[in-house]
């Protein structure tokens, strides 16, 4: 590896609010690597909806609208983040981190310097992992990767050896981890039918895949223009983002107007539509709200179909690692829509947020 410069670029989030909190720099200082960490020279680092809702201050209570990536009327400075908590500003974004490893702390792998490595957005504590009240998210409790160097810890980092290039390896650790903790809270196996909401979107074509992968039967909701390429990822249906009836779409397209799964990322209207077609003792698995997250619930068709609900935040750490082994063994591909150049940050968010892409979106690093 090349010297390790004394400052770098960097795109600096410096409070909750628009496209403006966003601020380029040239000169922001390379982080140095604690005992337990290393350097990473990034070479390409994913957006995903955490970057906006976390920027915005989506996830404060106080808003109850779809995400926007606006900023909002009134966010409360006590949880508008992921975790119900404030964040320290200035803070650099980005989780989806592929890059190499630049340095070792003193308990980290030498060995790992020059390794192609995606990095692992869950970061734990390492003498309890599975501990999710102690557990924090890349890029938002810590900065993250949209810099030139990046930390975190060696244990948080994942060798790939793969044919991908380092922009379609920096599609999958959110997404796909997302997705996969959904399909695993909800027990998804080849006999399920899997309705996924939002199916264009990173973690929905990352559910299509992975519940494929199961051998489940797989029906998708996105906007018609975007059916084919969907398709090509293995879902066995494909139905318009809202439809008027959800049942009778479902009836003509699988011969069925039940599922055993919903796999929702969407929520707001259809949130009714989508849990009265669950067939009794089926599964609602959600990882997100981008239609808004107040819905209307009636209990009654909670209890009496014997439903269960998961929500999925927190994953294990096996699943990053078997994501890896998914990558390596080519039974997953990225859906790489677009990359921006570090200092585009801003239009790509934009891009982001106008939702007319399929698949991810990927910041790049010279």
């Amino acid at each position: 590896m090349s010297s390790i410069p004394n400052s770098m670029k960097a795109m600096v989030l410096t409070g909750h609010g628009g496209l403006e909190k966003l601020e380029f720099h040239s000169d922001w200082p390379v982080p140095t690597p604690s005992e337990n960490q290393v350097l990473i020279k990034v070479a390409a680092c994913g957006m995903n909806n955490t970057d906006i809702n976390t920027r915005s201050g989506w996830y404060s209570k106080a808003v109850s609208e779809a995400t926007t990536g606006d900023a909002y009327a009134e966010v409360s400075e006590d949880d508008p983040t992921w975790g119900g908590a404030p964040i320290s500003f200035p803070r650099i974004q980005g989780a989806d981190v592929c890059g190499y490893v630049a340095d070792v702390g003193k308990n980290a792998d030498p060995s790992l310097i020059g390794k192609r490595v995606i990095t692992d957005n869950w970061l734990r504590d390492w003498d309890n992992p599975l501990n999710k009240n102690t557990t924090a998210y890349y890029g938002s409790e810590c900065d993250g990767g949209f810099a030139e160097y990046t930390v975190t810890d060696h244990r948080n980092v994942g060798v790939v050896d793969s044919r991908f290039s380092d922009a379609e390896l920096a599609t999958f650790s959110c997404s796909y981890t997302t997705a996969e903790g959904m399909l695993t809270r909800a027990n998804v196996g080849e006999k399920d039918t899997v309705l996924i909401t939002g199916a264009s979107g990173g973690v929905g074509s990352a559910l299509i895949q992975l519940a494929k992968r199961r051998g489940a039967t797989v029906v998708g909701l996105a906007s018609e223009a975007k059916h084919a390429m969907l398709k090509e990822l293995g879902a066995d249906a494909l139905l318009p983002r809202n439809p008027s009836n959800l049942a009778e779409a479902l009836k003509a397209a699988i011969g069925q107007d039940t599922i055993s799964v919903v796999a929702d990322i969407v929520g707001g209207d259809s949130f009714d539509s989508l849990i009265s077609c669950l067939q009794r003792g089926g599964y609602y698995t959600c990882s997100g709200a981008i239609a808004g997250p107040i819905v209307n619930l009636d209990l009654r068709t909670f209890y009496l179909n014997d439903l269960t609900f998961t929500g999925s935040t927190v994953v294990e750490p096996k699943i990053f690692r078997n994501l890896i082994t998914y990558i390596e063994k080519n039974e997953i591909k990225p859906l790489l829509a677009a990359s921006y150049p570090l200092e585009e940050l801003r239009t790509a968010q934009q891009a982001f947020i106008d939702k007319q892409h399929t698949g991810n979106i990927v910041i790049t690093v010279d």
